[in-house]
């Protein structure tokens, strides 16, 4: 009998969970073979967690707290509860009340994290209620811990995305409420149409978004309803005549720039205002709109409506749930920004999700991390040295759990005979393998021809493991291995103190950029990878200097009795000053980048009204860490200026340019050296806010002239005659000043990693020039990204963008690959298709490449990798970064052509395909009106579309051409359905998937396939070739279509070539003999992304 909502209630009530798990949910009583925890010490408190129930190991516990633990300090507790506990449910209760607090460790991205559901009365818990069904087990219930797991996971896995989506649809609507609201700002201009109007808007509602989630935490005067409250009060006030301006002017100017941007408050200030913490950060200083319009006001009415909408959400800094299920956390600042404020899609720039910002930080900072340790401490990977020792001994744990699904599972009889390769009917013996898996060995959606693939890759890497194959950091992202667990589980492991003490240097130097950071996206997948590798390098090192004093202690000196509100304070604050930078041409982004960055912090520091500033260290100033400017336009390097200042006509203009290099070195060394005393003064102890305030205004100052200096030079040679309408339009980012202790101290930054804009130029959107490019003439945006990245990153960096697939396949990409070329160690290419699944959600025909660049500055001979062009179904999308599987194709990288391949079968194919004597242009002929072969030239998709007879369309009753169909007359003495027959093949369409931007079949490419002599003069192709073409036309489609917006009437057919795979098959199977195919690599091309090309047809097959 199902548990009714009454039954768990009172359970709840009651805080009975053993009863609860045991006799309602099927669950077993806690085995004495199961070791108990110990107890948990955590910032000084203890936790004492009691084992109530179990599940094939996966344990439920309890445990009594005065008051609910934090999200920081669940996530300590996971990190020592793995040890004891590594799957659990965890239910924190306060005793003689129904607040309760549950918590589980889930997969997110293939990564680590915890969910947190909140209850403070048992009656409010539905939405935990509904989860209980998919944690219950039946009596007879046969279950595993990997089938425990996956139900836990999938009972507890959040859908912030749909959160977020709904938050954003009803905030749409109050950001143009509240712009109606506002005055003083070019009132003459409609506001829709109204830029700074608009701006200002979203100034307004970022900040007090931020105020809204600060409330949470009881930061203004301890009232999580401040801003509702006070808004109540101004308007009481009002009515008795003793307050007289709006609640803008009146109190919430004065509370951002005398209260929460001031360190000092007097009585005056606290009788109206309350308790109100110094922020610091710059938020709100005066706003540039600020300055500019002196008479702004806003409505009470704007804030009315604002705060009831804000009211209707629960505001958390954590991914803790609550029974309203309308929780919101921080990320729905960057939602919002890319979806709304920014308009980003115009400029070519899209939301990231965070799978695709985590792979890439993954696979670029930890493996530099590892790599500069080894350079400051060669012996720690010496082929024996405890590493890779470790390695080999630990190795499956580094394997993502969905390579692993179903591998120690037995396969079935059916599907193992067509394991042999030499098996003499292999293509019928493997005719299975195209039916799903079942669920307890395949991923889902899986057939049997992924999943074995999926099983020997995992044998591959499983034997490079064991058997030391694995010598370079690389190698961890070619066999995709979980690189953060590498680092963090051999950090938690090894006593060597010197290791740690490199590591942990490595940590505090590191320097990551993004050069296009929108609203920060990357620069916080950067830093939710840097966090756990600061917490257990501090937590070893307190470990080991508890044993021996004198250990670590510089390192510790830095922590100890710094950071008043904890050390989890400290990580963040250290990796937002020391290694986290980024740029972006929209002023609104930097904001909202450093805003989401700031709540970060003030997420794991708790009020205390006994202390100074209620507990909060003041946020660090990071105006110089998060830039505003073009990424594209002003000098990157000293060599790029001083090539510049080198060029001179005459004697005087050599004299003028060396006053002008003695002044820029001059000025140069200025900006360092305030710059400098700037960084020290955040990093201090007791920071004093008038000596940070004047060595911002001394920074601040020096770079205004350094920049002025650069930008005049650089206008004198643009040909333009109004420098100010140059500077506006261009907006020039000069890296060498903006960050020159990273430029020339360090020769560039450490890791560039980036979605950059995908734009055409020239053209509207595109204002600006920048000749000074090599890649200038590639016509897209994302291309010149790339080139600025490789010049502002270190020789010896790491370097990743997403960009479009087209950079493996396109001429124009030239000298974007002959860059990456020149500067590249290794590079790996992992390409995406946008069907069925996309990594863009709200776009349409963004077929997408991860490119990660290893750089060397003695760098000759690069090696390069590529994945196949993956295809996934959208419940797929949360293993697709696990699944990734590389090979080497550094043979087959041509100018511009990076192939798309994943499996070493492929490499054999190509070479048989490239040891061919003739190309398909050897068989063309003059222009006829027979003997003609008919392609479709755009469209691409799972088919290609050719024929040997010309297509009909009919536009109001009159004989047109396809537009999109092109013809190649073929020469007399060979059959036309011979060359359309191995055009059509599947071998054909396998190559064409992997060398071109799978969208537009080209005649360049059709005319370098490469053919057999002999298969040209085989008579069965052609007959077979025909019979294909017959039945193309027999399948085809009548469409007879009006269009209302031309006003014309459409007839023409639709052809289904996948009706007809069949006997495409029949042409792949007489071809191969020409080219030396053997069995294998026939299935393998027959079968080449059937699951996709047949959809539900395969399934009736």
């Amino acid at each position: 009998m199902a548990l009714t909502k009454r039954q768990f209630v009172q359970y709840l009530k009651d805080a009975d969970f053993r009863t609860l798990f045991i006799e309602e949910m099927g669950w077993n009583k806690f085995s004495t073979s199961i070791a108990d925890v110990p107890t948990m010490y955590i910032e000084d408190k203890a936790f004492n967690l009691k084992t109530i129930a179990h599940r094939n190991g996966f344990q439920v516990l309890v445990c009594n707290v005065p008051e609910l633990p934090s999200n920081s300090v669940c996530k300590k507790l996971d990190t020592k509860l793995r040890k004891a506990a590594n799957d659990y449910i965890c239910i924190f209760v306060i005793p003689g009340t129904e607040h309760h607090q549950w918590v589980a460790p889930v997969k997110i991205n293939e990564k680590r994290d915890i969910v947190i559901i909140e209850y403070a009365e048992a009656e409010k818990a539905q939405f935990l209620y509904e989860k209980i069904e998919g944690l219950s087990f039946g009596l007879d219930e046969s279950t595993t811990i990997v089938d425990v797991k996956e139900r836990v996971q999938e009972a507890f896995a959040i859908n912030s995305e749909k959160i977020t989506k709904d938050f954003y649809s009803g905030f749409a609507k109050e950001h143009k409420s509240f712009a109606g609201f506002i005055t003083g700002i070019d009132d003459q201009i409609a506001t829709k149409n109204n830029r700074s109007k608009q701006w200002y808007t979203s100034v307004m509602l970022n900040r007090l978004m931020f105020c809204y989630f600060i409330q949470k935490k009881g930061f203004p005067n301890g009232d999580e309803h401040y801003l509702r409250n006070k808004l109540r009060w101004v308007q009481e006030q009002r009515g008795k005549d003793q307050f007289f301006k709006s609640f803008y002017k009146g109190f919430l100017v004065q509370l951002f720039r005398g209260g929460l941007n001031s360190p000092q408050h007097d009585k005056t200030f606290e009788n109206t205002y309350g308790r109100i913490p110094y922020l610091n950060g710059g938020m709100f200083d005066i706003h540039q709109i600020e300055r500019d319009y002196a008479d702004i006001d806003i409505k009470d009415e704007a804030f009315v409506s604002l705060f009831e909408f804000f009211d209707k959400w629960r505001w958390h800094l954590d991914t803790r749930l609550t029974a309203s299920g309308r929780d919101i956390n921080p990320d729905v600042l960057g939602y919002i920004f890319e979806q709304y404020i920014n308009d980003r899609a115009q400029m070519g720039a899209y939301y990231t999700k965070e799978d695709i910002t985590e792979y890439i930080g993954r696979n670029t900072i930890i493996p530099y991390l590892l790599e500069a340790t080894e350079k400051q401490y060669p012996e720690a990977f010496a082929p024996h040295a405890e590493f890779w020792s470790f390695i080999r001994s630990n190795g499956q744990d580094f394997i993502y759990d969905a390579v692993k699904k179903g591998v120690n599972e037995a396969i079935p009889e059916e599907i193992a005979r067509g394991l042999d390769p030499n098996t003499p009917d292999l293509l019928e013996q493997r005719q299975r393998w195209n039916n799903p898996t079942p669920s307890n060995l395949g991923l889902p959606t899986e057939i049997w021809r992924e999943t074995i693939a999926r099983f020997q890759r995992y044998q591959e890497i499983v034997d490079k493991l064991q058997g030391g194959g694995l010598t370079s950091f690389n190698d961890f992202i070619t066999y995709n291995l979980n690189t953060p667990r590498i680092a963090y589980d051999f950090l938690n492991t090894t006593d060597d103190r010197r290791f740690i003490e490199v590591f942990y240097g490595e940590l505090l130097r590191v320097t990551i950029l993004d050069p296009t950071c929108g609203s920060g996206a990357f620069l916080f997948a950067a830093l939710n990878l840097l966090e756990p590798l600061y917490e257990v390098c501090i937590s070893r090192m307190e470990e080991l200097n508890a044993q021996d004093p004198n250990a670590f202690k510089e390192q510790l000196a830095e922590i100890k009795n710094k950071y008043r509100s904890n050390i989890q304070y400290f990580i963040y604050k250290s990796i937002i000053l020391r290694n986290l930078y980024g740029v972006d041409i929209m002023a609104e982004a930097v904001e909202i980048a450093k805003l989401r960055l700031f709540l970060k912090m003030v997420a794991v520091v708790e009020v205390d009204k006994r202390v100074d500033n209620m507990g909060l260290d003041p946020l660090p100033d990071i105006d110089f860490n998060i830039r505003c400017g073009n990424t594209l336009v002003g000098y990157s390097t000293e060599e790029h200026l001083y090539h510049d200042l080198d060029i001179a006509t005459d004697f005087l203009q050599q004299l003028a340019n060396q006053d002008l290099k003695d002044q820029l070195q001059a000025k140069l060394n200025d900006v360092a050296d305030t710059y400098e005393v700037f960084r020290l003064e955040q990093l201090s102890k007791d920071a004093d806010v008038s000596v940070l305030k004047q060595a911002k205004q001394s920074l601040n100052k020096e770079l205004d002239s350094l920049n002025d200096l650069l930008n005049r030079h650089l206008y004198a040679a643009s040909g333009y005659s109004d420098y100010d309408k140059w500077l506006a339009l261009h907006q020039p980012f000069h890296w060498l000043a903006e960050f020159y202790q990273i430029m020339h101290g360090a020769n560039g930054f450490d890791v560039v990693i980036g979605n950059p804009p995908y734009v055409e130029y020239p053209s509207e959107d595109v204002p600006y020039s920048f000749d000074r490019l090599l890649t200038a003439e590639c016509g897209n945006l994302y291309g010149c990204c790339t080139e600025r990245a490789l010049s502002i990153s270190q020789p010896n960096g790491r370097f990743s963008f997403i960009v479009p697939v087209a950079i493996t396949c396109s001429k124009r990409m030239t000298p974007v690959i002959s860059l990456i070329k020149e500067k590249a160690n290794m590079a790996l290419f992992a390409n995406f298709d946008d069907r069925p699944g996309k990594l863009f959600e709200m776009l349409q025909h963004l077929r997408a490449t991860v490119f990660i660049v290893d750089k060397r500055a003695d760098a000759s001979n690069p090696r390069f990798f590529a994945t196949k062009y993956n295809r996934w179904y959208s419940e797929c999308r949360n293993i697709l970064f696990g699944n990734l599987s590389y090979v080497e194709v550094s043979d087959f990288v041509g100018d511009f052509i990076i192939p798309k391949y994943s499996y070493h079968i492929e490499l054999s194919i190509k070479r048989k395909l490239l040891a061919a004597d003739k190309c398909v242009a050897n068989t063309y002929g003059v222009k006829q009106a027979v003997n003609n072969v008919f392609y479709r030239a755009a469209g691409g998709g799972y088919f290609l579309l050719i024929k040997t007879e010309k297509s009909i369309t009919y536009i109001d009753k009159v004989l047109e051409d396809v537009k999109a169909e092109k013809s190649i007359p073929i020469k007399p003495e060979i059959n036309n359905a011979t060359v359309a027959a191995v055009l059509s093949s599947s071998l054909f369409y396998w190559d064409y998937i992997a060398h071109t931007d799978c969208r537009n079949l080209t005649k360049s490419f059709i005319d370098n396939f490469k053919v057999p002599g002999a298969l040209l003069n085989d008579v069965g192709v052609a007959t077979k070739g025909s019979k294909l073409f017959a039945d193309l036309e027999a399948n085809k489609y009548k469409k007879d279509t009006f269009y209302q917006t031309t006003g014309r009437n459409v007839i023409y057919y639709e052809y289904y070539p996948k009706l007809s795979k069949s006997l495409i098959d029949i042409i792949d199977e007489a071809i191969a003999p020409h080219y030396g195919f053997t069995k294998e690599e026939v299935d393998y091309i027959i079968n080449f992304d059937v699951k996709f090309r047949l959809g539900g047809e395969l399934n009736e097959e």
